[in-house]
């Protein structure tokens, strides 16, 4: 993409309203507009960027053999007085009623609407396991939303809801969703811890919640350090086996770690002191299994192979995808602006041309451009006629993890400057050999 062409409306002051660095910057860099208290437009950049977030989702949950769909923001409040939860739910639902007169609500999650489908085309247990998700827009009328993305009124968020006979087959889709969200968050260059968390309204005795430690984390967290030495890395799992999965969740949860609503004193005191941790934390994502809550009420039930109809054994699995960015962008910045990993980088690399019109620089980024996008990366060229300063504060603000940076005095010694955002090093390279180095940090064969 060129620049020229671009709509990146960037702003030079910090928006008054914006109190935490994910919230700045996301305005500064031109990603979200407010449309609304809590409700924003998403603008080019903020929406590549999601994108990029959700495909890794559906990646991963396709990985772990779930199957996606998708299923309206509307929906009937008559489900919801099945389950109980149209009264219990509270003011954040958001309730409507159509011209005919049917209560209707804006679909804070799913787990009714997900539980009519299945019942009203799953009889037996041979259809089972299945694991149904989507990703789509939700709402809750939150009574103060603020800090942008990180706690808005709507969201982008991906549900998903297993079915499964047995509590023991239920517990193991749990575990799989785990080990799903390990790889999930460590692909966009995250560490989220998973941590023993309150059911609230959804329910459950097994839950955890995916926390992302950061200053400005909405919720207190207690943790035994060890816990953040723990990578999942680029292992292979086999996701129907119960001890393998077993395994990941016994790895990665033995050790305390808990946010402000289940922490134990007495169990964190066990805890050597030198590794006890309190600390704020993002919340990025959580795994419920909740049993037969919502198929006891609406009727969820398959025969069993002896005669018998039973309820199946359900959970749901939540990852906020557009709450994503804000907890990447803060855990990953600096004083001058974003620092995207690079499995989430809107662009995979900057070009900024130092003298815009000279023919020698003009054509050198055109050969770089064009070698980039042969090689199926995405650059974004700043040909604009801005000072130099300008471009580099541009880049620096948006985040692209590497720069090229061409000139005529470094085009007189036959190279260009290649720039890591997140370290500050720069290096000296041959054109072609600053597009090697790129194409290999992507893991892509240059040709």
């Amino acid at each position: 993409m060129r620049l020229s062409r671009y709509f990146l409306p960037v702003l030079k002051e910090t928006p008054a309203e914006a109190q935490i660095v994910s919230h700045r910057y996301m305005l500064r860099a031109g990603m979200i507009k407010q449309a609304s208290a809590g409700i924003y437009s998403w603008l080019p950049l903020g929406f590549k960027v999601l994108r990029k977030i959700e495909q890794i989702v559906h990646e991963e949950q396709q990985r772990a053999g779930h199957i996606p769909l998708l299923m309206p923001t509307l929906q009937s409040a008559d489900l919801w007085r099945e389950s109980g939860r149209y009264d219990a739910y509270g003011a954040e639902m958001l309730r409507i009623t159509d011209r005919h007169g049917r209560d209707m609500l804006y679909g804070p999650t799913n787990e009714e609407l997900i539980t009519d489908i299945f019942r009203s085309n799953v009889s037996s247990y041979r259809d089972l396991p299945l694991t149904l998700y989507h990703i789509q827009w939700k709402f809750r009328d939150e009574i103060r939303p603020r800090f942008g993305v990180m706690r808005g009124r709507e969201f982008y968020m991906k549900d998903g809801y297993n079915f499964d006979l047995t509590k023991e087959d239920a517990l193991h889709a749990y575990n799989r969703h785990l080990v799903s969200y390990l790889r999930t968050y460590e692909r966009m260059g995250l560490q989220a811890i998973p941590m023993r968390a309150d059911g609230g309204p959804i329910g459950g005795d097994y839950t955890h919640e995916f926390l992302v430690l950061a200053e400005t984390g909405e919720s207190e967290v207690f943790y035994d350090s060890e816990i953040t030495d723990l990578k999942f890395g680029d292992r292979q799992i086999d996701y129907d086996s119960v001890e393998q999965c077993q395994a990941v969740l016994e790895e990665f949860t033995s050790r305390y770690a808990r946010t402000d609503e289940t922490h134990d004193e007495a169990l964190f005191d066990q805890v050597p002191e030198e590794r006890r941790r309190v600390a704020r934390g993002i919340e990025v994502g959580q795994i419920f299994y909740f049993g037969t809550k919502y198929s006891d009420a609406m009727g969820a039930t398959v025969s069993d192979g002896d005669g018998n109809q039973v309820p199946v054994h359900m959970g749901s699995h939540g990852i906020g995808v557009s709450r994503l960015l804000g907890a990447i962008i803060e855990a990953s910045h600096d004083d001058k602006g974003i620092i995207w990993p690079e499995g989430v980088t809107p662009f995979h690399a900057g070009i900024v041309n130092l003298k815009q019109g000279d023919a020698e620089a003009d054509a050198a980024c055109e050969a770089l451009y064009a070698s980039l996008t042969a090689l199926g990366l995405e650059p974004l060229y700043d040909d604009t006629t801005e000072r130099a300063g300008a471009k580099f504060a541009t880049m620096d603000l948006i985040g692209l993890p590497w720069r090229i940076t061409v000139g005529p005095r470094g085009l007189k010694n036959g190279v260009v400057e290649l720039t890591s955002r997140r370290t500050g090093e720069s290096e000296e390279l041959p054109p072609e050999a600053a597009v090697a180095k790129i194409a290999a940090i992507y893991g892509v064969a240059k040709a």
